[in-house]
């Protein structure tokens, strides 16, 4: 049964990684979302308002 315990915890330590991953992953599309908009102020604002139009007339 030691396989099954080696096995959860590369599994534990694959979910951390991915964890890690992703959070990296979503600071350097937050970074680039602002470069977008300091760059092309216009189409950013012109996306915000596409982007609030679909949530307001989404169905929860």
């Amino acid at each position: 049964m030691p396989e099954r315990d080696d096995d959860s915890l590369v599994q534990r330590e694959t979910e951390a990684e991915r964890r890690r991953r992703r959070a990296q992953f979503l600071r350097e599309l937050t970074e680039a979302r602002e470069l977008r908009e300091r760059v092309q102020p216009r189409r950013a604002k012109a996306a915000r308002l596409r982007h609030a139009m679909r949530m307001r007339t989404f169905r929860w």
